[in-house]
C-alpha cells in the first residue's frame, strides 16, 4: 500500500524531526487518522520528498522522524497547458486531471469566446480554488512537484508565451491545417505548450495570431471533447511519447 503524501514547507526539511501542523497536520491526524508508527511521505512540492515515521500524534498535528530524503529532478520536457476558463466547476475538474496526468503548469486563459471572466474578488477566489485543487491532486498522484497555476492571461500574453515555447500546439478540430496530435513531434527537452480553447472554440483571430508565431494546430480525433477533458487527453498523448512516462513512481 502506498504511503500517504502530505505537503510541508521547504524549511521543514532542514531537520530530522518535523512537526506537521496547520491544515495538513489536522487532515493527517483527524481525517486520515494517521497513528504513531505509520509511515508517510512529506514533500515541499518543489522536488524534495522525505519518507518519515510518525513518532507522536494528536488532534491537530503529527511529529515525524525523517528516515530518508531525496531530491526528484524537475520533469523534462516541461509540459504547460493553457486552459480556457470554463463555467462552473469544470475548471477544477480540468486542473485535477491535468495534475494527475503530470502537467507542470496550468495557465488560466481568458479566451475571446470564453463565457466566464475572472474579475475582482472572483478572480482571487477562483485562482485560489484552482491552486488548492492542484495541491490536493498532486498529493493523490504522489507527485514531488506540484504544478504551478499561473495568473490568468489574455490572448496577447498567451501568444507571446507560445512564441517562446520550444513547441506550441493549439487544439483545434476544424482548420484545414489541422493534423492529429499523435503526428506532432514532441521535443525531448524544453517546454511544450498545449492551448485548450473554450466550449465555443478558438476564434479565427486567435488562430491567426497563433499561426503567426509558428504554433501548430492539432486535433484529438473524430469527436469533439469538452474543454475540461481535452487538455488531459492531449497531455496524456504528449507525455506518452516522451521519456517521462518511463520513470518509476516516487
Amino acid at each position: 500500500m502506498s504511503r500517504p503524501v502530505f505537503l510541508a514547507s521547504s524549511d521543514a526539511f532542514e531537520v530530522d524531526e518535523i512537526v506537521l501542523d496547520g491544515s495538513e497536520g489536522r487532515h493527517a491526524a483527524t481525517v486520515r487518522r494517521i497513528e504513531v508508527g505509520e509511515e508517510i511521505d512529506l514533500t515541499d512540492g518543489s522536488g524534495t520528498i522525505a519518507t518519515c515515521v510518525v513518532t507522536r500524534a494528536d488532534k491537530a498535528s503529527l511529529t515525524v522522524a525523517v528516515h530518508d530524503r531525496r531530491a526528484i529532478p524537475a520533469p523534462s520536457p516541461r509540459l504547460v497547458v493553457a486552459q480556457a476558463i470554463p463555467k462552473g466547476d469544470r475548471g477544477e475538474t480540468a486542473v485535477e486531471t491535468l495534475t494527475e496526468v503530470g502537467v507542470d503548469e496550468i495557465v488560466p486563459w481568458a479566451a475571446q469566446r470564453a463565457m466566464v471572466r475572472w474579475k475582482g474578488d472572483r478572480r482571487d477566489k477562483q485562482l485560489a480554488r484552482w491552486r488548492s485543487t492542484a495541491r490536493e491532486a498532486a498529493k493523490q498522484a504522489r507527485r514531488a512537484w506540484v504544478p504551478a497555476i499561473s495568473d490568468p492571461v489574455e490572448t496577447p500574453e498567451l501568444v507571446s508565451r507560445a512564441g517562446a515555447a520550444d513547441s506550441a500546439v493549439v487544439l483545434h478540430e476544424g482548420a484545414a491545417t489541422t493534423s492529429p496530435l499523435t503526428e506532432v513531434p514532441a521535443p525531448e527537452v524544453g517546454e511544450i505548450l498545449l492551448v485548450v480553447g473554450p466550449e465555443g472554440g478558438v476564434s479565427p483571430d486567435e488562430l491567426s495570431a497563433f499561426d503567426d508565431i509558428g504554433a501548430r494546430q492539432a486535433s484529438l480525433g473524430p469527436t469533439v471533447l469538452r474543454t475540461s477533458t481535452a487538455g488531459t487527453v492531449a497531455a496524456g498523448i504528449v507525455l506518452s511519447r516522451t521519456e517521462r512516462w518511463s520513470t518509476p513512481p516516487v
